[in-house]
């Protein structure tokens, strides 16, 4: 595995602690703020909709510069981001900061996506973005728990100083090990910022895009809603104490891990085929989860397979969006936006159901819904592939 698959995966880290490190901490920092449980849910969903915006900004800003440097830049937002976030006197600051952190988010993993392919044979593709992300789920494993125990002991201002010191280790690690000429497309150079874009825009236009970042959306939006209140879940319904999300979380991350692994071989082998097994079963998945959710057993073991189907069709869903697109930035970036549109409608529905009084077992079936519609969207996805052009069969596998 080479060298700079670390340093992205590093980044991943960081960038995935970040983004999921708050859904543990969410009771403490809305104490702590003295917000309701509705507002502090918005520095998820505030979190996600910058990243759903600045995704694309970003990466149309910077479509002529050299992809090292934009991602070395990107990582050293991130780090200045979570420093405010650390430091931050009221909710407001709070939440500027979870803002200028997420500008990064979108933008490196869907440039950092394409360098990783870069690294490793064409056949090999699926997995070396499944390593990248491999950042994003260890996250979820081991720092998106570590977070709440230092949060639940030395105050969840600590936990933000940890993921700005990652971040600086990052960037170094970046910089060192990512060769320049894997942020390079020798099939279509960038001369001017105005005709890069101009290109990634042509390639933006295929139906295949739409529909697969439609797809995206869904999917993550279903797997999110429910992941952003699974700490109110697990307390108010399970039965579990506040210190007990911690290890709840590794069963969870360790599951995400798991899926990323096996949604990337699978979806090097046939990746309609794995993005639709999987999405069918995070449907089943969250639906049983919300039946079976004041069982502590049934709990700790949906929400291992909660994310082991929640993450084995993001390796395929990305490396399928960026080959309609012919490889572009923008669709990759386009990718992580689309998942983050559909974090925020996640995590917005959870919210409302339980403002609703539904109780905190309605985010789980609201995530059912919205997977299920995916699900829906990309079998319609595939059947029109295959139906405009056969050939692409071939390609899918």
């Amino acid at each position: 595995m080479p060298a700079a698959l670390v340093a992205l995966a590093l980044g991943g880290f960081g960038i995935g602690l970040t983004e999921f490190v708050i859904a543990g901490l969410l009771p403490q920092v809305g104490r702590g703020l003295s917000v309701s449980e509705a507002a502090a849910g918005w520095l998820i969903s505030g979190y996600a909709l910058t990243v759903a915006a600045g995704a694309i900004a970003v990466t149309a800003v910077t479509a002529a510069l050299p992809r090292k440097p934009v991602l070395t830049g990107l990582v050293v937002l991130f780090v200045l981001g979570n420093l405010l976030s650390a430091l931050a006197p009221n909710y407001q600051v709070m939440l500027l900061g979870r803002v200028v952190a997420a500008l990064c988010h979108g933008s490196f993993f869907g440039i950092g996506s394409l360098v990783a392919r870069r690294l490793v044979a064409p056949e090999r593709a699926s997995r070396a973005v499944a390593v990248m992300f491999a950042g994003l789920t260890v996250a979820n494993v081991l720092g998106v728990p570590f977070g709440a125990l230092v949060g639940d002991r030395w105050g969840w201002r600590a936990t933000f100083w940890a993921i700005t010191g990652i971040g600086v280790v990052a960037v170094a690690a970046i910089a060192v090990l990512v060769p320049a000429w894997a942020g390079t497309n020798p099939a279509a150079p960038e001369t001017d910022r105005a005709g890069a874009l101009r290109g990634q825009l042509r390639a933006m236009r295929s139906r295949q895009v739409w529909l697969t970042l439609a797809a995206t959306a869904l999917s993550y939006g279903g797997m999110f809603g429910a992941f952003s209140y699974l700490a109110y879940t697990f307390t108010e319904v399970t039965g579990f104490s506040d210190t007990d999300v911690a290890w709840l979380l590794v069963v969870y991350g360790s599951g995400l891990v798991l899926g990323n692994l096996l949604g990337g071989r699978g979806a090097d082998r046939n990746r309609d085929l794995t993005l639709l097994l999987s999405l069918a079963a995070l449907t089943a998945t969250l639906a049983l989860f919300g039946l079976l959710a004041a069982s502590p057993i049934a709990s700790v073991i949906l929400v291992f397979f909660t994310g082991v189907f929640g993450f084995a069709p993001v390796p395929g869903l990305i490396t399928r969006v960026t080959d309609h697109a012919h490889g572009v930035p923008l669709a990759a970036s386009a990718n992580v936006s689309a998942s983050n549109v559909g974090n925020a409608l996640g995590a917005w529905l959870g919210g409302l159901a339980i403002s609703a009084g539904l109780g905190y077992t309605a985010p789980l079936y609201a995530g059912a819904a919205i997977v299920a519609s995916g699900l829906l969207t990309m079998a319609f996805t595939a059947r029109d592939a295959n139906r405009r052009n056969p050939d692409l069969i071939v390609a899918e596998r």
